[in-house]
């Protein structure tokens, strides 16, 4: 975060060339944000900003916060998700206070999101998109900038572990449905492949995501 306050400006030359300070986040007055979509997360511990002599205020504070996302997992093990960051702040009108800006573009925003990213674990982020708006509330107008971030699964462990298993249970069902064997043969071999059917059906329902009003189309055969 960066804001002006012109109330705290000073010459560095009749302070011993002192040109920036670091002090508490409550010694002066600080932005007040919100994420709209958190459920949880830790707040953190780094409660300082640096004021430099011209009045400009530099607060980084690191956040790990748990967000609400709706999916959409009809695709599923090949879908994208698109998640929404909004950051807000409700006690201070848009119009006459207090208006929110980026600093950065998206595709900076983005290329640094990705150095950050140190594992590579189930989730491939795609893209980044900045949306500036003013929100109405009880007829006066808020500032809001959304973060779009857009996400998309690796589908290589579901692959290999429930969609290549379903399909040779399937392919074996038909040849021997339809192979030379005796009728007793047949109905072991059924047992068998209902069986098998049974435990991967037991593992897809584990693997799954629940979070979605339409089930995903693996899920429906």
């Amino acid at each position: 975060q960066e804001w002006q306050n012109p109330f705290a400006t000073w010459d560095p030359r009749d302070f011993c060339n002192i040109s920036e300070i670091i002090l508490p986040m409550d010694t002066y007055w600080s932005p007040p944000v919100f994420i709209l979509e958190r459920v949880n997360g830790q707040n953190p511990e780094l409660n300082y900003m640096v004021l430099m002599h011209n009045g400009s205020f530099n607060s980084t504070r690191p956040f790990q916060v748990t967000l609400t996302c709706s999916l959409v997992i009809l695709k599923f093990p090949f879908d994208t998700q698109m998640c929404n960051l909004s950051i807000a702040s409700f006690l201070y009108p848009a119009v006459t206070d207090f208006v929110m800006k980026t600093r950065r573009t998206p595709a900076e925003i983005m290329k640094q999101s990705q150095s950050f990213l140190l594992t590579d674990g189930e989730w491939k982020f795609t893209n980044l998109s900045i949306i500036e708006y003013t929100e109405m509330v009880d007829n006066k107008g808020f500032s809001v900038v959304t973060y779009v971030i857009s996400m998309e699964r690796r589908p290589t462990l579901y692959i290999l572990n429930l969609i290549l298993p379903t399909c040779a249970l399937y392919l074996l069902d038909m040849a021997v449905l339809f192979g030379p064997s005796s009728l007793e043969e047949k109905i072991n071999f059924q047992i068998a492949i209902i069986l098998g059917s049974s435990m991967l059906a037991v593992i897809l329902n584990n693997s799954l995501p629940t979070s979605s009003n339409k089930p995903p189309i693996i899920g429906t055969r």
